[in-house]
């Protein structure tokens, strides 16, 4: 997570309660990367289709 934090594709806040409570938000930087990780997902799906399929 604080890779994420650190390129700042998320932030952390953290609560004063007990037990701790942190909270993370994507933000406007991280949203950025909706079309490439939509795109990996299809990637991975196609590519569980030619693993699962291939050689049967």
């Amino acid at each position: 997570m604080k890779l994420l934090e650190s390129n700042k594709l998320i932030t952390r806040k953290v609560f004063d309660t007990f037990p701790p409570t942190v909270e993370y938000a994507i933000t406007e930087h991280g949203l950025s990367l909706e079309k490439v990780l939509e795109e990996l997902h299809y990637w991975g799906l196609s590519h569980r289709n030619v693993v699962m399929h291939d050689g049967m």
